[in-house]
């Protein structure tokens, strides 16, 4: 609920905290919670989303403010959406960043945990990676890049158990699934991947995107799904 500039949370009717709304860009719901009307009025009106999910993790929906940008902006990503070059290209930049921050998170394990990983096999994927990212430079087809995209999450993933660094037994992963997830880590890692469509819808809206027209219309399986 809101409390002078404030979102009060409270569980069973007893108050746990305070957070100043001018500090989030974004409110995501977890399980049965809800949001007093005048604080729903409140993040309407200084643009700040509110995302609700389901006690599991499903999302259900959004709640956000007049939408934005001019009929230009619009009739431009309604074209782009529909011309593949440009479509690849955008698709493509995507997946390079993805690529090299998936590259960098092995790097990092190798240099902060080098003893309690395989050094040579997270460098050997490392190096993989480095060449599927000088190769996505020519690549100019949404389904080469699709097939480009799940061979290198395949090889991240092979890596992923090797990261769970504590409490293995009761974090063990064999393999992404989902719909619903079958195991601990699969269920947070949908669970962040809800997170992160939130802030990507959130971002779209603010410089008066159309996020249900988006070119990347799905995140899940630690992969973007492209038109």
């Amino acid at each position: 609920m809101l409390d002078g500039g404030n979102v009060s949370v409270s569980v069973d009717h007893q108050l746990i905290g305070k957070i100043p709304l001018i500090n989030l860009e974004g409110i995501v719901t977890f399980g049965r919670a809800g949001a007093s009307p005048a604080l729903m009025q409140e993040c309407l009106s200084q643009h700040i989303a509110l995302s609700f999910l389901s006690p599991h993790g499903k999302f259900i929906g959004r709640v956000v403010g007049p939408s934005y940008g001019n009929v230009v902006l619009r009739k431009t990503q309604y074209a782009r959406s529909f011309d593949k070059e440009q479509s690849c290209e955008i698709a493509r930049n995507f997946i390079i960043g993805k690529l090299y921050n998936q590259r960098w998170q092995l790097e990092r394990m190798t240099r902060d945990h080098g003893l309690v990983v395989d050094v040579d096999e997270f460098k050997a994927v490392s190096k993989k990676l480095n060449e599927t990212l000088q190769m996505l430079s020519e690549v100019n087809d949404l389904e080469t890049l699709r097939g480009i995209e799940g061979n290198a999450a395949t090889q991240y993933f092979a890596l992923f158990p090797q990261m769970v660094l504590q409490q293995r037994d009761d974090f063990k992963f064999n393999g992404r699934n989902r719909r619903p997830p079958k195991d601990r880590v699969n269920a947070l890692l949908s669970f962040a991947y809800t997170l992160l469509a939130h802030d990507v819808a959130s971002a779209l809206e603010t410089v008066g995107l159309m996020p249900t027209l988006a070119l990347c219309i799905r995140i899940d399986q630690g992969e973007c799904l492209w038109r």
